[in-house]
């Protein structure tokens, strides 16, 4: 049976996949294990609860926090803010773990329920596995004043700006922002922030209606924001998610600033303060090979993990780094908070501009990006393609070709039956032919 959580929670169709029935069976069984530290030690347990602001998210936010407190536990509702602001207020208010109601990036009609720990941190795969094996259990129902009480908490939002405030070195005065909060939970947040911290900003994205989210907006929808930027004659976009733990940057031409930039930039940075942990920036694997040779050149070492926020913040936590991330904006700025935070990531750039008076677009020179190439190969044997022997020859083949000045990657997909060929090479043209060479021997290979 395949597993009910995914890479980051609990995800789907809204009202299909993700019910109200599986909510708060999920909320129950989730106080049970998350707050089972509170009860033995004669408390009754406290949880946060935010969400982003689709329609479904308000069905779905009512199950999860009826869940809690018929299971006993109180619950400060702290409404529609971003992933990483409930993340934060889950630690800032001593809570025993936090719910998010968010299906991130994804189309309105999908939702998704995510947990966090005490002090914030995302749940590692054998406590969510509990949670799921305890959702048809039985159990022993408080009443009385044993009862969860729900709080409607709405200083959230005041206690995360000030905590972002706090956190970024320096003032943004005379800047000029476009944010883009992809009509999403940072559509009030984002903006607001800025402006305390002295940018003049203009808004696109911002007027979220429960059905709009991600739609044409956000950081995987970027034209607006380009367009904006340029009329506008601002120094600096910044595009958000739906719930906004990731952040894509542009530039006053209107150029795309990715991840694997803005991490180079911020390690950078933080190098200069003396705040770079061990001097180590913790990337994936999917990370352009010009980041991994920048940053040799500015002395600071790359670790690389497997694709995903979660295995990027678990090398951190191991390792006690300060900076990690991927390609596509989850940055991680450890000293700050528990998970990819976009609006922070947005602010320490905007911070370091104007700590410099570069503009975006000279900081990132900091890297050049080879060309990338990546193919979805479907309808093949994704679990052989680490171990078979022709397969394996090829990429050693192309490898030996490329000579130092590329790199080739060949991912299986955690969710279908395809291979991801991956190719970086001086030109475009290189990356291509080595890509759709790779693609023919997996097919060859692989196929079902």
């Amino acid at each position: 049976m395949a597993r009910l959580f995914g890479t980051d929670g609990v995800r789907g169709l809204a009202n299909v996949d993700i019910t109200a029935d599986l909510a708060l069976k999920l909320a129950v069984s989730a106080a049970h294990v998350l707050g089972a530290d509170a009860r033995a030690a004669g408390r009754k347990p406290k949880a946060v609860v935010g969400r982003d602001p689709r329609a479904s998210g308000e069905f779905l936010g009512a199950a999860v926090v009826a869940g809690l407190a018929s299971a006993g536990v109180d619950v400060h509702d702290v409404g529609v803010l971003p992933t990483p602001a409930v993340a934060f207020l889950t630690a800032d208010m001593d809570a025993h773990f936090g719910v998010m109601l968010s299906a991130s990036h994804n189309a309105m009609p999908d939702n998704g329920i995510k947990f966090f720990a005490a002090g914030g941190h995302k749940l590692p795969d054998a406590v969510e596995d509990e949670i799921a094996a305890g959702l048809d259990r039985e159990w022993e129902r408080p009443t009385g004043a044993q009862v969860g009480r729900v709080h409607s908490n709405r200083a959230g939002q005041a206690r995360y700006v000030a905590h972002l405030l706090d956190a970024i070195p320096n003032r943004l005065d005379g800047l000029k922002v476009v944010i883009d909060g992809a009509h999403g939970a940072a559509s009030r947040v984002s903006p607001e922030v800025f402006r305390l911290a002295g940018a003049e900003v203009v808004e696109i994205g911002t007027e979220p209606d429960g059905l709009n989210i991600n739609d044409g907006y956000g950081s995987t929808h970027l034209e607006h924001l380009k367009a904006a930027v340029v009329a506008k004659g601002a120094d600096l976009g910044i595009a958000h998610d739906g719930d906004a733990d990731r952040c894509l940057a542009v530039d006053a031409s209107g150029t795309e600033v990715d991840g694997d930039q803005i991490m180079g930039i911020l390690a950078v940075a933080l190098k200069e303060r003396g705040a770079l942990a061990g001097d180590t920036l913790v990337a994936t694997v999917m990370s352009n090979l010009g980041l991994l040779q920048a940053m040799e050149r500015e002395g600071i070492q790359v670790k690389q993990t497997g694709v995903g926020d979660r295995y990027v913040l678990e090398e951190m936590r191991r390792s006690s780094h300060s900076l990690g991330g991927e390609q596509s904006g989850h940055v991680i700025l450890l000293e700050h908070g528990t998970t990819g935070d976009g609006v922070l990531t947005g602010l320490m750039l905007a911070a370091r501009m104007a700590e410099t008076g570069k503009s975006i677009a000279e900081l990132g020179t900091v890297m050049t990006r080879l060309p990338q190439v990546l193919i979805n190969v479907k309808g093949v044997d994704k679990s052989r393609v680490e171990t078979d022997e022709g397969v394996q020859a090829a990429v050693g083949d192309e490898m030996a070709r490329l000579n130092g000045s590329g790199r080739v990657l060949l991912r299986k997909s955690g969710t279908e039956p395809l291979v991801r060929v991956m190719v970086e090479a001086s030109t475009a043209d290189e990356a291509q032919a080595v890509a759709e060479r790779l693609v023919t021997v997996v097919k060859d290979r692989l196929t079902l």
